[in-house]
């Protein structure tokens, strides 16, 4: 959607006289001598940054599972028991089917007893309250961070936010090709998607294993204001 801006023109011509000069109207992205953001892994492979992911994970109280989409199912379920089972909570994510986990939510699990909630946008409240109780929520990384280990989550009326941050444990299936060195790397793909004219998510969420905070005397606590724990399960084969 886009909106209407008023007075723009007159607003900025005021604060450039205010400041005792003329209104820049061209402005020229800086030519920097040095790209050191761009050396950070530069050379990696993906199985080398599968590797560093999984050494990063250790850093942020993060649980670590490699699998295939031919075992994705059955890793997934084993995940979910470890963490007591349901209720589990999921986006309404095509994804899932493509990772071939049709089965696992909509025969195995509910033959099991496991409460499954996938995102419905037009129950609204409910999705909230669901989310709340739920013991597990399950989202797919769009973009994963090798360095720092973080899974960027892009919202959408069908893949809300609280699926990640609102029940006691968070699984984040991370395909193996999404996997980029660092934060450079993904402010890159968000701004080629804007270049491009795609639709880019409202909230694009940071996620870097487990809530915490050091705030206290820079002393650590985990699981202080959202999941307490947390897996990442990278899929090989897409």
């Amino acid at each position: 959607m886009n909106g209407m801006i008023q007075n723009r023109n007159v607003f900025l011509d005021k604060i450039a006289n205010r400041l005792g000069r003329d209104r820049k109207t061209i402005v020229k992205r800086p030519e920097w001598a040095y790209h050191p953001q761009d050396e950070v892994l530069k050379n990696a492979t993906q199985d080398e940054l599968v590797d560093v992911l999984k050494e990063q994970c250790k850093n942020i109280h993060t649980d670590f599972v490699i699998t295939n989409t031919a075992k994705l199912s059955d890793s997934l379920k084993k995940v979910v028991n470890h963490y007591g089972g349901g209720p589990v909570i999921t986006w309404k994510d095509e994804r899932f089917d493509q990772y071939g986990l049709t089965k696992l939510m909509k025969e195995e699990w509910p033959q099991d007893g496991v409460d499954l909630h996938v995102w419905n946008y037009t129950k609204k409240e409910e999705n909230i309250e669901k989310a709340n109780v739920a013991n597990v929520g399950i989202t797919i990384s769009d973009i994963t961070l090798a360095e720092s280990g973080t899974a960027v989550l892009f919202s959408s009326k069908d893949k809300g936010r609280t699926v990640s941050f609102l029940p006691a444990t968070s699984v984040i299936i991370v395909p193996k090709s999404s996997i980029v060195p660092r934060m450079t790397q993904a402010a890159r793909i968000i701004r080629e998607k804007v270049k491009s004219g795609e639709q880019v998510a409202s909230c694009i969420n940071f996620i870097t294993g487990p809530s915490n905070s050091a705030d206290i005397e820079m002393i650590l606590v985990v699981g202080v204001h959202g999941p307490i724990k947390a897996t990442y399960i990278v899929v090989e084969d897409l």
